[in-house]
């Protein structure tokens, strides 16, 4: 788990360290650099955690690991990295992110999976990314992300969020591609989102995750309808 106070990024193995220690499944988020290599980082740019206007997705894992996160003494790990330091202590829960051609990423990263002893699922928003899971993969649980899609100027200047066009946030906003990714589980997001919309999802019949609880009262607000949680705190 991060933390700000102690300097503790998110997305590193010292956050990873203190999730273990609390028996706590990690949520961690994998992306693809230009040459191909799998890391462990959340935002397609650069700028909110390493301070530099460049995309992810631009730099090769060479450049990459030569830069340390804003306050830091931590880099960006690889995949493998984490996958090797875990090693199966808890479970994970990966989510792939992919706005680009299906098919490649997900190959290198199933690929790491393959010889991975522990407990994991992966999730996704991109509902062909989990379709590729399950014509490949058909044994790796898969959840389908989604929620409100409504994104800030901050997370557009600071993360590089992609601003969804209005057809295209409906069709996700309401899971209306899950005929694809015939998801095993689906992850919403609980900020944003009707008490209405969640307990209609639940009617679905398969465990629904709600994202993130950042704080108690938001647990609160929800604690009887979703299965699980995906947080940012852990005395709930």
């Amino acid at each position: 788990m991060f933390s700000e106070e102690e300097n503790i990024p998110e997305n590193t193995l010292p956050a990873f360290a203190r999730a273990i220690e609390h028996g706590f499944i990690i949520e961690l988020d994998v992306a693809m650099t230009k040459d191909k290599e799998i890391v462990v980082f959340h935002d397609k740019k650069l700028s909110r955690l390493l301070g530099i206007d460049a995309y992810l997705a631009d730099m090769d894992y060479e450049e990459l690991r030569e830069l340390k996160i804003t306050g830091s003494e931590e880099r960006i790990p690889l995949f493998s990295e984490v996958l090797n330091f875990v090693d199966g202590r808890v479970p994970l829960l990966i989510e792939i992110k992919n706005e680009g051609k299906v098919g490649e990423m997900e190959s290198l990263v199933y690929d790491q999976l393959k010889e991975y002893k522990g407990k994991y699922a992966v999730q996704s928003f991109n509902p062909f990314t989990l379709a590729w899971f399950r014509k490949n993969a058909p044994e790796v649980l898969r959840g389908q992300l989604s929620g409100s899609f409504l994104v800030s100027d901050h997370e557009v200047e600071s993360a590089g969020t992609t601003r969804l066009p209005w057809p295209l946030r409906f069709l996700l906003s309401n899971l209306l591609l899950n005929f694809a990714s015939r998801p095993n589980f689906i992850a919403y997001e609980i900020n944003n989102t009707e008490i209405k919309t969640l307990q209609n999802l639940k009617k679905l019949g398969v465990p629904l995750l709600g994202w993130t609880v950042r704080e108690r009262a938001e647990y609160e607000r929800v604690k009887d309808i979703c299965d699980n949680f995906i947080t940012e705190i852990y005395d709930l």
